[in-house]
């Protein structure tokens, strides 16, 4: 039997990266999943590999960013599957959005406005919008578990990319009150912090962090982390192995935070 098995999972950022990783991993473990992202061709490759692993599951095309699309997701998988078990929260962008979206990697003081708002909706309003409509639904279940991806830039400073990591500490300190307030409703939410992950979301950084002259420059293993390395912290918290785990920030990061 699959550490998920019978469960109905729930996944946001499916379409690349991480939330494509964990998308496969839990429909593997035994879970009904359903993917959300924005690209649809992005979201069928991710199914063709669930189908692949002898998975179930779905995708729903859907910008989380307009609250109104968000409902709709959640609403669709309710739905397909009359339930949600598990949220992964992992939708939201990177470094990699600087190539198309210039200044919304900046410092603050060179940060346009627009640029923090939209850093803000892909990343924190997206994760809103899609938790407040599935904490209903668990709440009415009596029981849930919501794992939200932030990042090691949540826990402190970067010299650039102020406002993704204004939106990583706050899907942080977010996840620990949510921890609080609906523990008595049997909902546990937790935290994965990666370091630098290689995907599509750091690709143009990773030469420059991880070069051959200096590899541990950023983590003391001297490589980046592999989408599916997150993927199985992640499917640790979702899963009832973690059952007294609750507000917990589980930090994937090759020991980096660890050094001084």
């Amino acid at each position: 039997m699959g550490r998920l098995e019978g469960k109905v999972a729930l996944v946001t950022g499916a379409g690349t990266g991480i939330g494509r990783a964990c998308m496969v991993m839990f429909a593997r473990e035994g879970a009904t999943v359903m993917g959300v992202s924005r690209t649809q061709s992005n979201l069928d490759e991710t199914l063709a590999q669930v189908t692949k692993a002898s998975g179930k599951g779905s995708v729903f095309s859907a910008d989380l960013s307009d609250p109104e699309l968000a409902e709709g997701a959640v609403e669709t998988c309710i739905e397909r599957y009359q339930r949600i078990d598990i949220l992964l929260n992992a939708a939201g962008v990177g470094y990699n959005l600087r190539e198309t979206s210039a200044g919304s990697m900046d410092p603050l003081d060179t940060t346009p406005v627009d640029k923090w708002r939209e850093v803000m909706a892909l990343n924190l309003d997206s994760l809103f919008y899609v938790s407040r409509i599935v904490l209903k639904h668990m709440k009415a279940q009596n029981v849930g578990s919501i794992v939200n991806i932030a990042s090691i830039f949540g826990m402190g400073g970067a010299p650039d990319a102020h406002t993704y990591t204004a939106t990583k500490g706050a899907i942080i300190n977010l996840t620990r009150s949510m921890s609080v307030a609906y523990v008595d409703n049997n909902i546990r939410c937790n935290v994965v912090a990666p370091g630098f992950v290689a995907t599509q979301m750091v690709e143009s950084v990773i030469p420059m962090l991880f070069s051959a002259e200096n590899p541990k420059l950023i983590s003391p293993m001297g490589r980046p982390a592999t989408p599916e390395e997150v993927a199985y912290a992640s499917l640790f918290l979702a899963s009832d192995e973690a059952s007294y785990c609750t507000g917990t920030v589980l930090t994937v990061d090759g020991g980096s935070t660890a050094r001084a």
